[in-house]
């Protein structure tokens, strides 16, 4: 299975991995699982870091570096990923979490979230409490 990760479950698995849901940590520990991070969410630590968001104090640089380091593969975004807002509904307002959605839904892949926003898409959001 190919799973993208979003960008909160992310954070916690390298800086918090107390704060994952037990779904989350047996499927990030999958060894049939491929794991998947979008360039998204890189763009999206960088940008809330810049606005100084407590949350997001994690270097974006560093952070990639070790989801490569651990066998995450990266996904780019690619045009093809952007068509794919002009059809998705406005449930979520967060621009990052909607390309994830997209993203997904264009790869084929399943998106683990423990946001329940995200989760209302259906599709390829797969949530974990």
């Amino acid at each position: 299975m190919n799973l993208l990760i979003d960008t909160h479950i992310l954070l916690w698995a390298a800086f918090e991995p107390r704060r994952l849901p037990r779904d989350a940590h047996d499927r990030l520990m999958d060894p049939d699982t491929r794991l998947w991070f979008s360039a998204v969410s890189i763009w999206e630590v960088a940008i809330k870091r810049g606005l100084d968001r407590p949350d997001f104090r994690i270097d974006p640089g560093p952070l990639r570096a070790g989801l490569l380091a651990n066998e995450y593969s990266e996904l780019a975004l690619e045009g093809r990923h952007c068509l794919g807002l002009g059809t998705l509904p406005g449930l979520h307002a967060d621009p990052f979490d909607r390309m994830l959605i997209v993203q997904a839904a264009a790869q084929g892949m399943a998106l683990l979230t423990a946001d329940s926003k995200i989760a209302q898409y259906g599709g390829p959001a797969l949530l974990v409490t």
